[in-house]
C-alpha cells in the first residue's frame, strides 16, 4: 500500500509538472509586439525616467485632449475616438507605466502619485499647458485626481466609469490583497482566461471579438507587464476621494454604461454629489468600455460636451 501511494504521488506530481509546462506562457518578444502594435519609433517618448508609448495626433495648435486607459488596457482602447476627435483636437494617448508597450516603470512605483508625476511630465514634454482629460476606470481615477490637484491645467473632464471609491466592506488607506490566482498570471495566461476577465466589461458578448481578446493578451505578454500589473494592484491604496472631488473646478461629464459589470452605474451618484456642476450621461445597453463597445454612440455626448 505504501509503495502504491508513493507511485501515485509521483504520478500526480509528474502530471502537475507536465500540465504546468503545457500551460506555461512566456513573454512575447518586444520587437515583435512593437512592430504589430506601434506606428513608429517616434511613438516612444522618454518621460520621468520611463519610455512611454505615446500617440499624438491632430493639429498641434488645436485644443488638447489627453486620454487615460484602464487597468490591463492600452492606448488602443481609444482608437476610434482618437481618429474622430483628431479632426479638430490635438489628441494625446499613452500606455500607462506597466501597461502595453510602455512596459514596466524602472522605479517600481505604480502609485497614483507616480501616475500623476508621469502625466505632468508628458504634458510638459509635449508643451501642453492645459488640456481636457478623458479617463476610463483607473484612468478615470488618475484624471480626476489630476483635475483636483492641478486645476489650472484641466479644461474639461470626462470620466468613463471611473474608479476611486472603496468597495463595500473595504476601507481607505489599506493595502489591498492580491488573490493568489491573479499572481499565477505571471506564469500562465491562457486565452480563455483573458476572455473571461474581459467579459464583464462588455454588455454584448458579441462585441468582445477574437481580435480584441488577442490584442489584450498580446500586450499583457509584453516583457515585465504581468509583474507590473500585480505591482499596481498591490500599490492601489485608495485615499478618501471626498475632499479631492470637491476641489475639482473643471466642467465634468460622467459617462456610464447602464450594464457595466465592473463598476455599476449606481456609483455615479457618489461623483455627482461631490463634483460641483457635474452631470451624467447613461448609456443604455453598454458596459464598462463604451469607447470600444459602441464608439460612435458613446462619443456623441463627449463631442457635444467638448464643444
Amino acid at each position: 500500500m505504501k509503495f502504491a501511494l508513493v507511485i501515485l504521488s509521483l504520478g500526480l506530481a509528474a502530471a502537475l509538472i507536465a500540465g504546468g509546462i503545457w500551460l506555461y506562457t512566456p513573454d512575447k518578444a518586444r520587437p515583435d509586439l512593437e512592430a504589430r502594435y506601434s506606428d513608429a519609433l517616434t511613438d516612444f517618448v522618454a518621460v520621468a525616467g520611463v519610455r512611454l508609448h505615446v500617440r499624438d495626433s491632430g493639429p498641434r495648435d488645436a485644443p488638447a485632449i489627453v486620454m487615460l486607459h484602464g487597468f490591463g488596457s492600452s492606448l488602443h482602447t481609444w482608437e476610434p475616438w482618437a481618429e474622430a476627435l483628431s479632426a479638430d483636437h490635438r489628441v494625446i494617448r499613452f500606455d500607462l507605466p506597466g501597461a502595453g508597450l510602455t512596459g514596466p516603470d524602472p522605479t517600481g512605483d505604480y502609485s497614483d502619485r507616480r501616475s500623476l508625476e508621469v502625466l505632468t511630465g508628458l504634458m510638459d514634454r509635449l508643451g501642453v499647458a492645459r488640456a481636457s482629460l478623458i479617463g476610463n476606470s483607473i484612468g478615470g481615477r488618475i484624471a480626476w485626481r489630476f483635475a483636483a490637484e492641478s486645476p489650472a491645467r484641466v479644461e474639461k473632464l470626462v470620466l468613463i466609469s471611473p474608479d476611486g471609491f472603496a468597495a463595500p466592506g473595504a476601507g481607505y488607506g489599506q493595502v489591498p490583497e492580491v488573490p493568489a490566482s491573479f499572481r499565477l498570471l505571471r506564469f500562465i495566461l491562457p486565452t480563455p482566461f483573458v476572455r473571461m476577465s474581459l467579459a464583464p466589461a462588455y454588455a454584448d458578448p458579441a462585441r468582445l471579438t477574437d481580435d480584441v481578446v488577442a490584442r489584450y493578451r498580446d500586450l499583457m505578454l509584453a516583457p515585465g507587464v504581468r509583474d507590473a500589473m500585480i505591482a499596481r494592484m498591490e500599490q492601489a491604496v485608495l485615499a478618501d476621494p471626498d475632499p479631492l472631488l470637491r476641489r475639482i473646478q473643471a466642467p465634468t461629464l460622467l459617462l456610464w454604461g447602464e450594464k457595466d459589470g465592473m463598476i455599476p452605474i449606481a456609483n455615479a451618484a457618489d461623483y455627482l454629489s461631490r463634483i460641483p456642476g457635474s452631470r451624467l450621461v447613461a448609456l443604455p445597453g453598454l458596459g464598462h468600455v463604451p469607447q470600444e463597445e459602441a464608439p460612435a454612440v458613446s462619443l456623441e455626448p463627449v463631442r457635444d460636451f467638448l464643444k
